[in-house]
């Protein structure tokens, strides 16, 4: 009703700038690695139903990459059964989680290692197949890189690359320790600062996509089943929210035609925002994009390292 009465240059700049503002808009989807292992973990059917109940709160659909070797066996393979029940996607994140970067992993044992992940999750109701990559490593050569993405291309696979990498993984380890050491105190502070490394690193990879794509896409940030998201998980949900985030789910972020592009670079992988940013030969960028060397400083100045 507003437009009805403005001249047609001004409708056109009051569309363009609304479409400007939408192409901008910070969107984030969740997607989790690994699965739970209740033989290592006895909390995990605890962990897992924590982090099914958050999203299931913030009406929120994520996708689950389970591996096998994280699983454990049947109980290991009930829980990832129980996302899909509840309408989250299940990918592949392989059997054994070893990288296509190691020179002493051939082509050959990767795509079986796949087929064999495919065969044990490719009957639950909502799987698709899209392959997250273990540790985001798509190949240390090119002949390893483009076999697989031939391979994919001949199965009807999908690669499942993030935009927003980060250290959860480290941050996880560091939490379970104080809370197996029963200091409830620091293992709340470690959270508190997980959930900062999060947003930042949330910061950094939109602001770098900006600057290689010229916009803002629908963002997919990597997570795993672990012990600290699922304390977090809700937190976590809250402080995007709070930052003007709005969630989407993967299905609908996988959409975002970024999740197609086929960057060119070697050793290939991480971040695919990284990725295509390397292969424009962007300065600065550090390899491997996360790890725990680039956080373990922060931690150790506020007393929070075991």
């Amino acid at each position: 009703m507003a437009f009805r009465f403005l001249p047609l240059r001004l409708l056109a700049v009051a569309v363009l700038t609304a479409s400007t503002s939408w192409a901008y808009a910070q969107t984030l989807a969740f997607s989790f690695d690994d699965g739970f292992n209740p033989t290592t973990q006895p909390q995990a059917a605890q962990w897992n139903a924590q982090l099914l109940e958050s999203l299931q709160q913030h009406k929120i659909k994520a996708t689950l990459f389970p591996s096998l070797a994280r699983l454990g066996g049947t109980d290991g393979l009930e829980l990832v059964a129980s996302w899909s029940a509840q309408g989250h996607w299940v990918g592949n994140h392989t059997a054994s989680h070893k990288s296509l970067a190691d020179p002493a992993f051939t082509l050959e044992e990767f795509i079986a290692d796949v087929e064999l992940a495919d065969t044990a999750f490719k009957d639950l109701p909502t799987f698709t197949p899209m392959l997250r990559f273990p540790y985001l490593k798509e190949g240390d050569t090119a002949a390893k890189r483009d076999g697989f993405r031939l391979w994919m291309a001949a199965h009807g696979y999908k690669s499942a690359p993030v935009s927003i990498d980060a250290s959860d993984w480290y941050y996880s380890r560091i939490f379970a320790a104080h809370v197996e050491a029963g200091d409830s105190a620091k293992a709340e502070r470690v959270k508190q600062h997980y959930i900062r490394h999060l947003l930042e690193r949330a910061r950094y990879y939109e602001q770098l996509a900006k600057e290689v794509l010229g916009r803002s896409p629908a963002h997919v940030i990597l997570l795993h089943t672990n012990q600290l998201n699922a304390a977090a998980l809700s937190d976590v949900i809250a402080a995007f929210t709070a930052e003007g985030w709005t969630i989407t789910s993967t299905e609908a972020a996988f959409q975002d035609p970024l999740y197609a592009q086929l960057p060119d670079t070697l050793p290939a992988g991480e971040s695919i925002i990284w990725a295509l940013a390397k292969a424009q030969n962007m300065p600065n960028l550090r390899y491997p994009a996360e790890d725990s060397v680039y956080e373990e400083p922060s931690l150790k100045d506020a007393g929070l390292l075991p």
